[in-house]
């Protein structure tokens, strides 16, 4: 029954690791940076290395990746062997050890130029059958690991889950105009009406989803937080979000007022979890509604979760401009 999390010194793999622990489940964290959280240090590049961490495993997650702040840091070639060949060699070694299921983490990030529509047109209405466009290395690379998941999904027998989680780490954003113009906290409650979702649903659906994937073979789910807008809601929230979200939420402008805050004056996309919530049972709790809730009782609106793992950062120095540098 133990649980293989790799990645267990990032924000997701300990916040996987905290919450396995938490419930006294069998886990096994490995991390190419030692940490509390973090069983086994190495890569998963080396093949001997993995085989050894896969001995008795049952279940995978597969969390470790290069992301996309380190796009401006690290070398093509640093992607291609992490999020591809990293992920091939887990792939493999998972089929040998008879694992029973195996979840990969993806990103948002991967539908890349298709998350922008032109000027003019309506927000983008984010479901898993947009064709993805890739951007930077980072969304080329975790395509490539979708890719080999799902040959290994139809081939091998290996029960897969892909989750494309949008954003949910809690540094502040990398564009100027952003960090300039709102708070995180500010940024990020507005983020979770189209873009965002908070750590402790993203481990609760990848939870969900190392219990489905036998049952479902091969299956590729968005995990953000539930959005309150519609189909209909797209042209006017790309014109002008505030009149749409004061509609959907009369108390919102006064409770935002109370702390300061403001609404971003247009969304350029929605990203849609109706799938994940009908096939994986999934119900997110941390949405927008949330946040109102928590301003109005004058309570934290991030999970304890969330709070526990806390800001990591993505490398061992810090930047004069931003959390990292802009590719």
């Amino acid at each position: 029954m133990t649980i293989l999390v790799t990645g267990s010194a990032g924000h997701l793999g300990e916040a996987l690791m905290r919450s396995l622990r938490a419930q006294s489940l069998p886990a096994r964290g490995i991390d190419i940076k030692p940490s509390a959280f973090t069983d086994m240090a190495g890569s998963i590049a080396d093949r001997a290395f993995l085989r050894r961490a896969m001995s008795g495993i049952r279940h995978v997650v597969h969390a470790a990746t290069l992301h996309k702040p380190h796009v401006a840091t690290h070398g093509n070639r640093d992607f291609l062997d992490t999020n591809a060949g990293g992920t091939l060699n887990m792939l493999e070694e998972a089929v040998a050890a008879g694992v029973a299921s195996f979840v990969f983490t993806s990103t948002t990030s991967t539908f890349g130029a298709a998350l922008t529509p032109a000027a003019g047109e309506p927000a983008a209405w984010v479901t898993e059958d947009v064709l993805p466009v890739a951007k930077n290395i980072y969304g080329v690379t975790k395509l490539a690991a979708e890719g080999l998941c799902e040959i290994f999904a139809r081939n091998s027998g290996l029960p897969v889950i892909i989750l494309r989680t949008s954003r949910f780490f809690p540094e502040s954003d990398d564009d100027p105009d952003i960090r300039g113009s709102y708070s995180a906290e500010n940024a990020q409650a507005n983020e979770l009406l189209h873009r965002r979702v908070d750590i402790a649903d993203v481990v609760g659906a990848h939870m969900l989803a190392l219990e489905k994937a036998p049952a479902i073979g091969f299956g590729r789910y968005i995990i953000s937080a539930t959005t309150p807008f519609s189909l209909d809601d797209l042209a006017a929230i790309r014109r002008d979000a505030s009149q749409i979200v004061e509609r959907l939420f009369p108390d919102a402008g006064a409770l935002y007022a109370s702390r300061g805050w403001k609404m971003f004056p247009t969304l350029d996309r929605v990203y849609v979890n109706d799938r994940a919530r009908q096939e994986l049972g999934w119900q997110p709790r941390y949405d927008f509604r949330f946040v109102l809730d928590c301003l109005g009782d004058n309570r934290e609106w991030r999970s304890p979760l969330a709070r526990e793992v806390g800001s990591k950062g993505y490398h061992d120095k810090v930047f004069d401009e931003g959390p990292y540098p802009a590719d």
